[in-house]
């Protein structure tokens, strides 16, 4: 397996940072985006958020702001539902949203998307093999992850949201045809519930596209602010990219 899998695609190094906005309410949010300015350019807006209230009303503030959206909603019922759902969504002018479920149901949300980015979730960064096999699933994560990761290429599906560990041997068995949005970024230590983790460089190096970070820059340990520690990884991100 290659030692590297730096992404080639077009995007804007600062772009490559995807905050996850996950507090109790859209003041709360609000301030928090003011307070980071330009050291985050793109946002996750997941449950959270829609259960508190006013959430679309903050997905056309943050666009209003040029800042980008990704609408993690995780959508899993009947085809029909998420197809409708999808239709709904693509208007507000947001870059991905993530499906769950089986090839029926991503290719309801594929068929629907126009320029909306589908993302297929692939096995959650909180669960480990363990999980999976309480789940029922009697195979590796990495098979599991790779077999979705295919199935949703074939469908049509932009990406993938993978966790780092995962990355590499997709990139090795599918090349740079998905989009690869990586969670469970820690950029020090572990001390929270995402089990499957990597720091900002593995996760890159083994070919993610974008990275999602929250608790790490939201309640930062290193830094004296969340706007630091967002600096703080944009420095290491354009390391990377920066010829």
């Amino acid at each position: 397996m290659q030692d590297n899998h730096l992404s080639t695609k077009k995007i804007p190094p600062q772009d490559r940072l995807i905050f996850a906005l996950d507090v109790s309410g859209a003041e709360e949010a609000k301030q928090l985006v003011t307070h980071l300015g330009d050291a985050v350019t793109f946002y996750k807006v997941g449950l959270q958020l829609f259960m508190a209230g006013g959430y679309f009303e903050l997905v056309r503030w943050l666009i209003d702001r040029n800042k980008k959206v990704f609408v993690d909603l995780k959508f899993f019922d009947v085809p029909q539902t998420v197809r409708s759902a999808v239709h709904e969504l693509k208007k507000y002018g947001v870059s991905f949203t993530t499906v769950h479920g089986n090839d029926s149901i991503l290719r309801a949300a594929v068929e629907e998307k126009g320029d909306l980015g589908i993302l297929a979730v692939t096995v959650l960064t909180s669960l480990d093999q363990g999980d999976v096999e309480d789940l029922g699933f009697k195979v590796n994560v990495k098979d599991l992850v790779l077999s979705r990761a295919r199935r949703a290429l074939e469908i049509g599906c932009d990406g993938i949201i993978s966790s780092g560990l995962e990355a590499a041997v997709i990139r090795e068995e599918l090349g740079d045809r998905l989009i690869v949005v990586t969670p469970g970024i820690r950029p020090v230590r572990n001390i929270d519930d995402q089990k499957r983790t990597v720091d900002v460089e593995e996760a890159f190096r083994n070919g993610a596209d974008y990275i999602v970070i929250g608790r790490p820059i939201r309640q930062p340990a290193d830094f004296a602010t969340p706007r630091e520690a967002a600096e703080s990884i944009q420095a290491r991100i354009g390391a990377l990219f920066t010829p």
